[in-house]
């Protein structure tokens, strides 16, 4: 099971991302965890500067932008 952490304080990109992952899990009945990080010091303990941010089993993926779903389904592939 992979685990999908979402980075990000709450603003509206970081949403739109969390609602992505949401759908790609959901598109590809995936078997993971999606885990929202919104604590600053928790985000920055992933070297991340800019949110949002997608980290796979706690590797850094994306971050300072709204990935698509299909973008987070290539990931998971």
């Amino acid at each position: 099971m992979k685990t999908l952490q979402v980075l990000g304080t709450g603003c509206p990109k970081c949403e739109a991302l969390t609602d992505n992952v949401r759908r790609a899990v959901a598109e590809l009945d995936a078997d993971c965890t999606i885990v929202k990080i919104k604590d600053i010091a928790e985000i920055m303990k992933f070297g991340v500067m800019m949110t949002p941010a997608l980290a796979v089993d706690g590797e850094v993926k994306a971050s300072g932008k709204v990935l698509s779903v299909d973008e987070i389904k290539a990931l998971l592939a």
